[in-house]
């Protein structure tokens, strides 16, 4: 065995060993690279969490009510369905579970959009996991979140590593579904400005190979699935997409991804930045199904996602994506 390999078997074991039955942000923790931001609509990222995951606004009254977590462990949409009723809801925040509070309410107007964007209908999507009913925030153009003042989220060229699970199936070439760091005024402000896991097949501003969808990060005034335009990462063929962004401090930078319902997770690119990418200028906003500049045009399914403080080991994101894959999206 090589010794990456055996350092990597070790680091898993002891993760195992350590964190029983752990979340996504137990395993970052432990791994020394906290989760500064944890949203999800489907079930809790920590394993102690007891909070609610996101509220809802009834359409009829805009009454608000938070969805907790059910005994199994996923999402109350059944006090969801009994509060909305025939009415409907949409998702009014997304609520974050780690200490930081950097909560994800309905986006203000931009740079590219100027009016205030609209929220998800809390009950379009509903899928299972773990083979309990949750609903996914699945996103037409128009809908999107932000917080600009965050607390503990990158800022500069300071590292992170941000992932998503993404609904494979529902994606189109609109600018942009986002997630991660972004613009703290909402405009453009230039490149290195952002740093954000996309998820769609937009090619004007960059591409994979294939006909897509690709995985690729959001830096402002480009997507990115390389150093190069036409970037190295491969078309995605999956009903559900773990995607993730890690941004190093220095000139290098990775792309993960792979099959939300698989325990592997592939480097798909490891290098250098884009020129004029180096150092980062990221601000530390975060923004969900949107660009940085409220550009609001894309649509997608957002299931759970994190941000850390620094950048993660391999050994951790290896948990990590064993822990998406155990949760059972679409079992």
């Amino acid at each position: 065995m090589a010794l990456s390999s055996l350092i990597l078997a070790l680091t898993l074991t002891l993760l195992a060993s350590t964190l029983t039955a752990a979340g996504p942000c137990d395993i970052y923790d432990a791994a020394g690279t906290p989760c500064v931001a944890a949203h999800s609509v489907t079930r809790p990222l920590y394993t102690s969490y007891a909070g609610d995951l996101y509220t809802v606004m009834r359409n009829s009254d805009s009454a608000v009510l938070g969805i907790g977590v059910t005994s199994s462990g996923v999402a109350d949409v059944g006090a969801q369905d009994r509060f909305c009723g025939t009415t409907g809801c949409i998702i009014n925040r997304i609520v974050d579970q780690s200490p930081r509070g950097n909560h994800l309410d309905l986006a203000p107007p931009g740079g590219a959009a100027r009016h205030p964007d609209k929220g998800c209908n809390a009950s379009a999507l509903s899928i299972t996991l773990g083979g309990q009913r949750v609903y996914g925030a699945y996103f037409e153009a128009g809908m999107g979140y932000r917080i600009e003042n965050t607390t503990g989220v990158a800022v500069k060229d300071e590292p992170e590593t941000i992932y998503a699970v993404f609904g494979g199936r529902h994606y189109n070439g609109g600018c942009c579904f986002d997630y991660g760091n972004a613009e703290t005024n909402a405009l453009d402000t230039g490149a290195g400005s952002m740093e954000a896991v996309y998820f769609g097949n937009s090619s004007g501003w960059g591409h994979g190979q294939g006909e897509g969808p690709w995985i690729m990060a959001d830096l402002e005034n480009g997507l990115w699935g390389g150093s190069a335009k036409a970037g190295v990462v491969p078309s995605m063929d999956a009903d559900f997409v773990t995607a993730m962004i890690k941004g190093d401090s220095g000139n290098h930078w990775a792309i993960k991804g792979g099959d939300a319902a698989a325990a592997g997770l592939k480097t798909l690119y490891d290098g250098v930045r884009p020129d004029g990418y180096a150092p980062m200028k990221k601000q530390g906003s975060i923004i969900l199904g949107i660009g940085g500049d409220n550009s609001d045009w894309a649509v997608g399914t957002f299931l759970e996602g994190l941000m850390t403080q620094g950048f993660s080991t391999d050994a951790a994101d290896a948990a990590v994506q064993a822990d998406i894959a155990a949760a059972q999206y679409g079992k």
